[in-house]
């Protein structure tokens, strides 16, 4: 996968808008952080989830989902190894991320998107 593939997963969730956020592309929905690519390098994204969500990520997939270093990683923000990653993985972390942020309304209406 690509930072432009992740980018692309990322825009096709409702309302998802790209910003920027300490130098890094960020992506939000309705003004709130669901995901971000570049940290720490450009090779990486990192996606806001659960930390239950985040740990059996993390176990299923360890070459490509790693928690971020220190108390973000302890709350859930997982980094992403893209070149390592598929689509579907993303996908699934994506939505995961974005309903985790999403007004409950929005999310609650939105059903997993097909691409």
């Amino acid at each position: 996968m690509t930072s432009e593939d992740f980018r692309q997963l990322a825009l096709r969730l409702p309302q998802a808008a790209e910003s920027s956020h300490q130098a890094h592309p960020d992506f939000r929905v309705r003004g709130k952080i669901f995901a971000t690519l570049g940290y720490p390098t450009e090779d990486w994204a990192m996606v806001k989830l659960p930390p239950e969500q985040q740990d059996i990520l993390c176990k299923t997939e360890p070459a490509v989902f790693v928690p971020v270093k220190g108390g973000w990683g302890r709350q859930g923000a997982t980094n992403v190894r893209l070149k390592a990653a598929k689509k579907a993985e993303v996908r699934g972390a994506l939505l995961t991320a974005w309903r985790n942020v999403a007004p409950k309304r929005l999310a609650s209406e939105t059903r997993t998107p097909k691409h």
